[in-house]
């Protein structure tokens, strides 16, 4: 059995899951269970405008959800955002948010080597 790597949640992103509904909670559990495994969530797409290695997990229920993440280090999952997404179109803040994660986890990586 592989072994799984430790999620580490940035910012608000665990609270913003938590909020959401049942079915968006159990799914992205599931599809987070299967990124630490180092497997392929269902349905997933890059987000290089947040970062190099970005991935965004789309979860669909009542509303779209989404979870931006990082599972390129050998440490952890790093969860930048979690969000409900009502446009077609991903909200620059939603992106400048997770891009601001994305640059803090960068730097507290530097730090740790």
């Amino acid at each position: 059995m592989a072994s799984l790597k430790p999620i580490a949640w940035l910012g608000d992103s665990l609270a913003c899951l938590r909020a959401a509904p049942a079915d968006i909670r159990s799914d992205a559990g599931y599809q987070l269970d299967l990124i630490q495994r180092g497997e392929t969530p269902a349905d997933f797409r890059p987000m290089p405008d947040v970062g190099a290695g970005v991935m965004e997990i789309r979860l669909h229920g009542d509303n779209e959800f989404r979870v931006f993440y990082v599972a390129r280090f050998e440490e952890a999952v790093y969860v930048l955002h979690a969000f409900v997404k009502k446009t077609r179109a991903t909200r620059k803040a939603d992106i400048d948010l997770g891009r601001a994660r994305y640059t803090v986890m960068l730097e507290a990586r530097k730090g740790r080597t």
